[in-house]
């Protein structure tokens, strides 16, 4: 579910969700059913003494506290995640690792120091590889040229882009065949549509586009547009805004998506820059209404993989730079989450009173996983 937001899974898909609360980030345990094991009288005793400590770590730890297969449980409100000091025994606790890619693997165009060496060792160790961004200007193909400009060996299947959920997300409610997409956002959208077989227009072509204001002036929107999806769009422009609101003010159901709600963005090594956040923010205000959302952190993506590689959501570590979106992405999926501080999050933001939302474990970067070759090499 998406904080605030929609739920785009699942028997409540559309659905406004109640905000995530610090017991939603603590995964239910696994229960086991006692019902036989107290058919045999000899069992009482022990399972009584049993109930009785279940009850008392509830209250210690939450409702839903989380068993763990490493040294570690969520950590509730007001307690600050521990530092990754046992790189190997996180690694060894799950079989896939899932990555955001901007602020963990690069900035801007710039590959942050130690990345090739640890997917490197993390492959030889059997580990799955998945790549996960919120940034919808690029389809998975042309990541996929990203990630070898950047000396990366990472296959389009284990890219997934918010651009592609969206076409995803479309197609997995059958989406009318003779609607149309209006695009706020970049060529990665567009590819994606166009992948999906869904028709389209906006996009970088509506960039230069211009209003007339002159008196009497009104503007004309396509009728057949069943959904509005907006996405980063450096292009982004008054007439943009316009159209958008007219088609989910005025066409009959017109779905409101976006892809992300990032604040920020890294568009450079040097600083954060306004992200997909800020135009999904334009077309709330001026439709009044609220998006659904399929990027991170709504689980959409999540249960996508999971399905398409049949992989365990417990058996997954979520990395990401990001609290409000990576981190709580793992969170509401029941993964493990490690955040790392090369991005958009620092310490002071992490162990913030006013930050509810904590990691299993954070580290600087992503090579600190290299402390667990060191380890078995010893």
């Amino acid at each position: 579910m998406q904080a605030g937001g929609v739920c785009v899974s699942g028997a409540q898909a559309g659905v406004r969700c109640a905000p995530a609360r610090s017991v939603a980030r603590l995964a239910t345990a696994k229960r086991t059913d006692l019902g036989s094991v107290f058919k045999t009288g000899h069992a009482r005793p022990f399972l009584a003494q049993v109930s009785s400590q279940v009850a008392t770590k509830k209250a210690e730890l939450g409702d839903a506290p989380r068993s763990r297969s490493f040294a570690a449980v969520r950590m509730s409100a007001g307690k600050d995640a521990p530092m990754l000091t046992d790189a190997a025994q996180l690694i060894s606790s799950v079989e896939t690792f899932v990555f955001d890619c901007d602020g963990v693997i690069w900035k801007g165009d710039t590959l942050i120091d130690g990345i090739p060496e640890t997917l490197d060792m993390l492959r030889a160790l059997g580990k799955k590889l998945i790549f996960v961004t919120n940034n919808s200007t690029k389809s998975r193909k042309q990541y996929g040229k990203k990630f070898e400009s950047l000396g990366l060996d990472v296959s389009e299947e284990e890219i997934f882009s918010s651009s592609f959920a969206a076409a995803g997300y479309l197609k997995s409610i059958d989406f009318a065949a003779d609607k149309k997409v209006y695009i706020i956002g970049e060529v990665g959208i567009q590819k994606e549509l166009e992948q999906a077989g869904i028709q389209y227009l906006g996009g970088p072509e509506d960039g230069d586009k211009k209003i007339d204001l002159a008196p009497g002036s009104y503007m004309q929107h396509d009728h057949d547009v069943g959904a509005v999806v907006v996405g980063f769009d450096r292009y982004l422009n008054y007439y943009k805004l316009q159209y958008a609101t007219l088609c989910i003010r005025e066409n009959p159901g017109c779905l409101f998506i976006a892809t992300n709600c990032d604040a920020v963005t890294h568009l450079t090594d040097a600083q954060e820059w306004a992200g997909g956040g800020s135009m999904v923010g334009a077309i709330k205000g001026s439709t009044k209404k609220e998006p659904t959302v399929v990027g991170k952190p709504s689980t959409f993506m999540l249960d996508y993989l999971a399905n398409k590689f049949n992989i365990s959501k417990t058996q997954i570590c979520m990395v990401g730079d990001r609290l409000d979106t990576d981190i709580l992405f793992g969170q509401n999926g029941g993964c493990k989450t490690l955040l790392v501080l090369s991005g958009v999050t620092d310490l002071k933001t992490l162990q913030s009173p006013d930050n509810s939302i904590q990691p299993d474990f954070y580290t600087n970067q992503l090579s600190d996983l290299l402390a667990a070759k060191k380890v078995a090499t010893v």
